[in-house]
């Protein structure tokens, strides 16, 4: 079976192919894994058709629209009333004879009028005689050329061939059109590895896939890891299998493969120029070939041609050296199909705002290889609106190797600041051409602001900062120092088109001033940013106060930090700091404001000491308990072996050995119960006793308790100022000042001799005496020293027969001891 049959039987109708077929993508797969098979077949390699290689003549042709007149090069499609100026571009020392044959084609079923085929005999010296003037006339689709050895008859059998069956010459001229268009695409992948193959060693690692992307090119990425010499060549080896399947020019059916389009080489059943069914570069002979085998005859052969487009120029390129003998080459040229223009629809690939005076600034797009390969997108602009409202026009170019738009010249660009919307724009043959929208940033003098007020920077670990300025990227660098320290360079994200985010490396870091310096891009001074880090914040848990109270609690941690509290018309200050567990206590006192009604919910303004400012919600909880002291016995108990007895102040005093009975008051509407609980404790916060209801506590009626205290409750370790609080229905009152615990000295006797001599004092635990006088006053009295461990102590002469102590764990008060 030949290599054509064997086409045959891949696709047996190749005739119709203008006829959209359903195809499901079995039925594709199977016609690519046969072709693939095929193509790879040793046995069938050698009778591939060779690659177009081999240049040919070119033809100079210009295309005018209405008042505007374009070279080929820029017309991506042809019009119905175009005007076409074609010439044959021969040397003057031709020797052959060409004719060149224009055709224009409605369609595979429909054959053209005899009219609609032209001829001009390049040979001649007229200008009118040797070119082809022409109009598209009104029905055209698709219109092919032909250079045409000069023959007798040629002109009737051209006419006879595509009158004949015009469905074939359709198809060729999409072919050839699509395969032109694709090479157009693999020549500048091909120039563009070529040209960097000797410049830096890395570069093509980074090029390669650039290019591999704007053009759609099937890359092999094996070959960049490769030695530096061999990249090159291994990318372009194989070079037909390069070419993807330009999605703009054939809209895709099916995606064979799950590779991403630049990657990976997709063959699929789509619509060319809105007719039939894509034939991928690599078969276009074959294909051609095949239809073009059906015309040979002994006169003529057909030689199909793939044209590089520049300027006016269209260059042929041939895959078999014409024959000059019979049968002779015709030269099949394709032109650019006739309808409407369809542009490509360009996507922008932009992650964010576009910093204009980068030298590396680029508008990256995607969708649409043939504006890098082609001139048919062409005067392309960004257009900008300026601060005053002008509106200014940037010329960009095309760049492969950089993925997208470069800005021709900046200089317009300088002009602005901040940043600013653009548009792309420009046109595409004859017609307007739209891309996306872009976000572009130059520097202003504005300067850099940190979002928020006062950011609360940590020492200890890394902080995370916002900053808005008016070109985030334009950012050149950015550095953190602090005092005395050198410069530390960051790195930052742009957010959007106001912000970046910085994180500020403050693990080890003391809190203390530091400085944010943000440099631009072209700009010699950085944006300055003063800020300040701090040790950890305290942490607040609650705080607590009651209406009516002039104190309150605040729970937490680190609450040493606390300077100050504002709630309300309260300003609290701290009174004391003690630890429970893990957590702070810190009583509170106001030094100023008014006592606030219960309910309220408030936003207490914590004030640290480096300056922070903490908020924290409260509410003001109900009244607390408010009792008041009505009355107190104190009974000194039996002397027994206690020796002399001593006079106590009346009711201020408690001795160890003694019992006290007092009763309280609750003010308000406060009910007591047999549940309420009196508590009694030092004065600093020593221990404490609870004197609950039945044997130490009993009801007098609704509003007063009376208690009896006993001392030995509280052990030996308790003694001094006590302090008494009523704690009802979970909450406690203020405490109340209650009664003194004197421990007393044991005194056995008190001698008196003359004055001279004084008295003398004997006895047990006399380190318990602080002093002792001749008057209430104590005036010139005799100290005891602490840690006395005597049993007898010198005194003044007692001249109305007492002695006066003080005491050491009452010494505000006065003890008498008689003498004799």
């Amino acid at each position: 079976m030949t290599i054509w049959e064997t086409d045959r039987h891949l696709w047996p109708d190749r005739t119709d192919r203008n006829i959209r077929l359903p195809i499901d993508k079995m039925t594709i797969a199977g016609w690519i894994a046969a072709l693939l098979a095929m193509t790879s077949s040793p046995s069938l390699s050698a009778a591939d058709p060779a690659p177009f290689e081999l240049s040919g003549p070119a033809l100079r042709i210009m295309v005018a629209r209405g008042d505007q007149t374009l070279p080929i090069g820029q017309v991506p499609s042809l019009s119905e009333g175009d005007r076409l100026a074609i010439r044959a571009d021969l040397p003057p020392d031709q020797g052959a004879r060409f004719i060149l044959v224009s055709a224009f084609l409605r369609g595979a079923t429909n054959p053209p009028p005899k009219d609609w085929v032209q001829f001009a005999e390049t040979w001649k010296k007229k200008a009118k005689d040797r070119e082809l003037t022409l109009t598209v006339p009104e029905g055209a689709r698709q219109m092919v050329l032909f250079l045409v050895p000069d023959t007798g008859g040629a002109e009737g059998t051209l006419i006879d061939a595509v009158r004949g069956k015009p469905g074939e010459f359709v198809r060729a001229t999409q072919d050839l059109n699509q395969a032109s268009l694709d090479r157009s695409r693999l020549d500048s992948f091909m120039a563009a590895i070529q040209a960097q193959e000797n410049t830096h060693p890395e570069y093509l690692r980074t090029l390669a896939p650039i290019l591999a992307r704007s053009l759609s090119m099937k890359l092999n990425e094996d070959c960049l890891s490769k030695v530096i010499e061999m990249q090159a060549a291994c990318l372009l080896d194989n070079r037909e299998s390069l070419v993807l399947a330009d999605v703009h020019s054939s809209s895709m059916a099916e995606t064979l493969t799950g590779a991403p389009t630049d990657l990976a080489l997709q063959l699929s059943a789509t619509r060319e120029a809105g007719y039939g069914y894509y034939s991928p570069y690599i078969g276009v002979a074959r294909d051609i070939a095949r239809i073009f085998g059906a015309f040979s005859n002994p006169e003529f052969d057909y030689l199909p041609t793939l044209t590089v487009r520049k300027g006016d120029a269209m260059q042929l390129l041939l895959n078999a050296a014409p024959s000059f003998q019979k049968p002779k080459s015709v030269m099949v040229v394709a032109m650019p199909a006739i309808e409407a223009d369809s542009p490509p629809r360009l996507r922008s690939g932009a992650q964010g705002p576009i910093c204009a005076l980068r030298p590396d600034a680029v508008l990256p797009v995607e969708g649409a290889p043939l504006i890098y390969s082609t001139a048919y997108a062409r005067d392309m602009k960004l257009t900008l609106k300026h601060g005053s409202g002008d509106l200014v026009d940037v010329p960009v170019v095309s760049r492969a190797d950089r993925g997208g738009y470069a800005f021709a010249d900046s200089a317009q660009l300088r002009t602005m600041q901040g940043s600013i919307r653009g548009h792309l724009h420009g046109l595409w043959g004859f017609n307007r051409f739209d891309g996306p929208d872009f976000t572009v940033q130059l520097p202003d003098d504005k300067g850099w602001t940190v979002e928020g007020d006062k950011p609360s920077l940590v020492v200890g670990r890394d902080n995370m900062l916002r900053l808005n300025g008016g070109a985030p990227a334009c950012v050149e660098s950015i550095t953190l120092r602090g005092p005395d320290e050198q410069a530390q360079s960051l790195g930052w994200k742009v957010r959007d088109s106001g912000s970046i985010t910085v994180t500020l490396p403050l693990t080890d870091r003391r809190s203390g001033a530091l400085e944010l310096a943000v440099k631009y891009l072209g700009v010699a001074e950085p944006s300055i940013l003063s800020l300040r880090s701090y040790a950890e914040p305290s942490r607040l848990d609650g705080l607590t106060i009651h209406a009516g109270d002039r104190t309150a609690t605040l729970v937490g941690q680190r609450l040493d930090q606390v300077d100050n509290i504002v709630l309300g018309d309260l300003l609290l200050r701290p009174d004391g700091l003690t630890r429970e567990g893990q957590s702070d206590w810190l009583a509170l006192k106001a030094t100023d404001g008014q006592a606030l009604e219960p309910g309220r919910a408030l936003t207490a303004k914590v004030a640290l000491r480096d300056g922070r400012k903490v908020d924290l919600n409260v509410k003001i909880a109900e009244p607390r308990p408010q009792i008041r002291l009505l009355g107190k016995t104190v009974m000194v108990g039996s002397s027994g072996d206690q020796g002399k007895a001593l006079i106590l102040p009346t009711d201020t005093l408690l001795p160890d050995t003694g019992e006290m009975t007092f009763s309280i008051a609750v003010d308000g509407g406060t009910r007591l119960s047999s549940a309420d609980i009196i508590e009694v404790a030092a004065a600093d916060g020593g221990d404490m006793v609870r004197l609950t209801s039945g044997k130490d506590v009993r009801m007098e009626g609704a509003h007063i308790l009376v208690a009896r205290l006993d001392p030995s409750a509280f052990g030996p370790g308790l003694f001094g100022p006590l302090r008494m609080r009523l704690v009802h229905d979970g909450e406690a009152s203020d405490w109340q000042p209650l009664v003194t615990l004197a421990r007393l000295p044991r005194i056995d006797a008190v001698a008196c001799g003359a004055a001279e001599d004084g008295c003398s004092i004997r006895g047990r635990d006399l380190f318990l005496i602080d002093a002792v006088g001749a008057t209430e006053t104590l005036r010139n009295a005799a100290r005891v020293a602490h840690g006395y461990t005597g049993t007898t102590l010198k005194a003044p002469l007692a001249p109305n027969g007492k002695l006066y102590l003080r005491l050491r764990d009452a010494p505000d008060d006065v003890v008498i001891l008689p003498v004799g």
